[in-house]
C-alpha cells in the first residue's frame, strides 16, 4: 500500500507542477506577447520572456508524462490497456508541446532577424511569423483541445469511478468536465467560438478546477485502500 501512496502523492505534485507551469508560461509570458498586434517585435524586445515560457511550457510536457508513469501501475490493475492508452494520450500531448516549444524558440530567431531587416522585407517575415503562430494553434486547440487532452481526461477519470480509487462525484466531475472541454476545443476549431472568450473559458474550467482538486486529494488522501486492496485480489 506504501507504493500506492507514493504514486498518489507523486501524481497529485506533477499534476500541480504541470498545471501551474502551463498557467504561468501562457498567462505571464507568451500569450500577451504573441497576441499583441506587432508581435514579432514584441518578442524580439522581449526574447528572455518568450524564452522562459517556452521552457515553462517544456516544464509542464515533462510534468504530465511523469504524472502519467506514475498513476500506470495503478491503472494497470485496473486494465492494461487503459493504462498504456492514458500514457499514449500523454505522451502523444507532450510531443504537441514540443512542437510548440520549436515553434516559440524559432519565432524568436524570427523576430531577430525581422528586427534587423528593412520595411521590404516586413511581409516575409509576418508571413512566417504567422505560419509558426498556426502550427502552435493547430496543435494546441485541434490536437490537444480535441484529439488528446479530452481523451486522457476520460480514461482516467472513468477507471477512477470504476474501480472507486478516488470519490466517485470527483470522477463523475472529471468526466463530465472532459466532456465540455471537448465540446470547447470542437468550437474554437470550427471557429464558433474565439479562444479564450467567456465561453471558452466557462467550458473548460471545470475540468481544470476538478484536476487541481484531485491533485489535492491524492496529496492529502491518495487512492482508497479498499478499492486498491480489490484489486490486486482480482489479480492474485
Amino acid at each position: 500500500m506504501n507504493t500506492y501512496r507514493k504514486n498518489a502523492i507523486s501524481v497529485g505534485v506533477l499534476f500541480i507542477i504541470g498545471t501551474v507551469a502551463g498557467m504561468i508560461s501562457l498567462g505571464v509570458f507568451t500569450d500577451p506577447i504573441l497576441g499583441a498586434p506587432n508581435y514579432l517585435a514584441g518578442v524580439s524586445a522581449n526574447e528572455a520572456k518568450v524564452i522562459l515560457g517556452a521552457l515553462l511550457e517544456l516544464v509542464m510536457g515533462i510534468a504530465l508524462v511523469g504524472m502519467a508513469l506514475a498513476v500506470y501501475p495503478v491503472l494497470k490493475k485496473f486494465s492494461a490497456p487503459m493504462a498504456i492508452g492514458y500514457f499514449g494520450a500523454r505522451l502523444v500531448e507532450f510531443v504537441v508541446y514540443i512542437i510548440g516549444v520549436v515553434s516559440l524558440l524559432t519565432l524568436v530567431t524570427l523576430s531577430q532577424e525581422f528586427a534587423g531587416a528593412g520595411d521590404p522585407s516586413a511581409a516575409y517575415f509576418q508571413v512566417t511569423g504567422k505560419l509558426l503562430l498556426a502550427a502552435r494553434d493547430w496543435g494546441g486547440h485541434a490536437v490537444l483541445d480535441v484529439a488528446v487532452f479530452p481523451l486522457g481526461a476520460l480514461i482516467l477519470n472513468y477507471v477512477l469511478y470504476r474501480a472507486r480509487l478516488t470519490p466517485r462525484w470527483l470522477s463523475a466531475w472529471g468526466l463530465v468536465g472532459a466532456v465540455l472541454y471537448w465540446t470547447a476545443g470542437l468550437l474554437v476549431m470550427f471557429e464558433l467560438i474565439a479562444p479564450l472568450e467567456t465561453l471558452h473559458i466557462a467550458l473548460q474550467a471545470p475540468l481544470g478546477v476538478q484536476e487541481m482538486v484531485m491533485a489535492g486529494w491524492l496529496i492529502v488522501k491518495g487512492f482508497n485502500p479498499s478499492a486498491v486492496a480489490a484489486l490486486s485480489a482480482t489479480q492474485s
